[in-house]
C-alpha cells in the first residue's frame, strides 16, 4: 500500500520561533521588492512622462522638446509633458535631470550647451556626462556667421581680409560665454588668425537687436535664429559653421569652404537624455520610440522648417559624446574660456 509522507513542523515555544519567523518575513520582503522592481520596466510606462527643457518656451531646444515630445505621446501611449525649467544657459534643467529618479519618467531634452559644454568653462555646474544615460540624438542645426549693414562685408573673405588688416579694432557678439555659439566664434578667431573682441549677449535677442541697430560688427547665430534675419537682409551671412553646406540653406557657403576656414566643424545638437543607471529594458523602449519618431514625415518637417536636420538613427553616443567634447575641450582651451 502506497503511504504519503507529511511533512510535519517541530513544536517550538512561541519565543524561539519569533526571530525565525522574523527572518522568513524579512526574505520574504526582499524577494517582494526585488520582484515589484524586476516588473517595473516591463509595465514601463504607464503614467505620464516629463520632459525637461533647460530653457523658456518659444526656442530652438524647446521646439524640438515639443515636437518629439508629441511624437513620444502617441509611440509609448502615454501624455508626454514639457517643463521648462530655465536659467543658467540650460544647466538648471539639466541638474534637475541628473538629480531625478532613473525610471524613465523624467527625461531631458538638451542642447550641446548644457550637456557638453557648461561644465567644461565653469566649475558651478556639479553634474557630468557620467550623470547622464544617453538615449539618443534628435537634430542638428548649423551655426551661421553674420555681418551688420554697418560693416560692409559682403562675403568670408572680406569678412577675414578686413579683420586681419584691423586687428582689435572689430568685435563679434555671441549668445553668452560658453555657449556653442561662442565656441564658435573662438573657432573662426584660431583658424583665421583674427584678433576680435568677444561680446557676450545674454541671449540672442539682445545679440540681434544691436546687430540690426548697427552696434556691433558681427556675430553669430544658430541657424533657426539668425535665418529670419538673413532671409529680411538686415544682416549678411557670410557662411554656416559645420564642415558642408546645409541642404535646408543651399545658398549659404559653408565657412570651411574658404581655405583658411577649412577645418570649422561645429554644430548645436539635440539629444534625448535621461538619469544614470536606468534600467535597460526602459532605455530600449525609449530608444525605439525615439528612433520611430524620427522616421515621422510630420516631425521631420516642423524640425526641417526651423532650420535643423532631422539626426541619423541609431547614432553611437558615448563615443559621440566623447568625440564633441574633445572638439570643445580644444577650443576653450585655445580661448581660455573660464567662467
Amino acid at each position: 500500500m502506497n503511504s504519503i509522507t507529511s511533512c510535519v513542523l517541530p513544536s517550538f515555544s512561541i519565543a524561539s520561533t519569533l526571530p525565525v519567523r522574523a527572518a522568513w518575513c524579512g526574505a520574504l520582503g526582499v524577494l517582494l521588492a526585488c520582484s515589484h522592481a524586476l516588473a517595473q520596466p516591463d509595465s514601463y510606462p504607464n503614467k505620464a512622462i516629463t520632459i525637461v527643457v533647460g530653457y523658456p518656451a518659444g526656442g530652438s531646444t524647446d521646439l524640438n522638446g515639443r515636437v518629439l515630445g508629441a511624437e513620444l505621446s502617441k509611440k509609448l501611449g502615454v501624455p508626454v509633458v514639457i517643463d521648462n525649467v530655465g536659467g543658467a544657459g540650460g544647466a538648471i534643467g539639466a541638474q534637475k535631470v541628473a538629480n531625478a529618479p532613473a525610471d524613465g519618467y523624467t527625461l531631458l531634452v538638451g542642447a550641446s550647451n548644457e550637456i557638453a559644454i557648461s561644465r567644461l568653462v565653469s566649475s558651478v555646474f556639479k553634474y557630468d556626462l557620467k550623470d547622464f544615460t544617453p538615449i539618443g540624438l534628435i537634430a542638428t542645426q548649423p551655426m551661421v556667421l553674420v555681418a551688420s549693414q554697418k560693416s560692409g562685408v559682403k562675403t568670408v573673405e572680406q569678412f577675414l581680409r578686413q579683420v586681419s588688416q584691423n586687428p582689435g579694432k572689430y568685435s563679434y557678439g555671441s549668445s553668452g560665454v560658453g555657449t556653442a555659439l561662442h565656441l564658435a566664434g573662438e573657432m573662426v578667431k584660431d583658424q583665421g588668425g583674427l584678433f576680435m573682441t568677444h561680446i557676450p549677449y545674454r541671449g540672442v535677442a539682445p545679440l540681434a537687436n544691436d546687430l540690426l541697430g548697427n552696434n556691433i560688427d558681427f556675430g553669430v547665430f544658430v541657424m533657426s535664429s539668425g535665418l529670419p534675419h538673413i532671409r529680411s537682409g538686415k544682416v549678411v551671412a557670410l557662411g554656416t559653421t559645420e564642415a558642408r553646406r546645409s541642404p535646408l540653406t543651399a545658398d549659404i557657403p559653408a565657412l570651411a569652404e574658404t581655405p583658411k576656414l577649412k577645418g570649422i566643424d561645429i554644430n548645436i545638437w539635440f539629444a534625448l537624455m535621461g538619469p544614470a543607471r536606468m534600467p535597460e529594458p526602459v532605455v530600449a523602449k525609449l530608444k525605439k520610440a525615439l528612433n520611430d519618431s524620427l522616421q515621422m514625415i510630420e516631425l521631420r518637417k516642423k524640425l526641417e522648417d526651423s532650420g535643423s536636420t532631422v539626426s541619423p538613427v541609431n547614432v553611437d553616443m558615448p563615443a559621440f559624446l566623447k568625440q564633441e567634447t574633445e572638439k570643445y575641450q580644444r577650443i576653450v582651451d585655445f580661448a581660455k574660456i573660464k567662467e
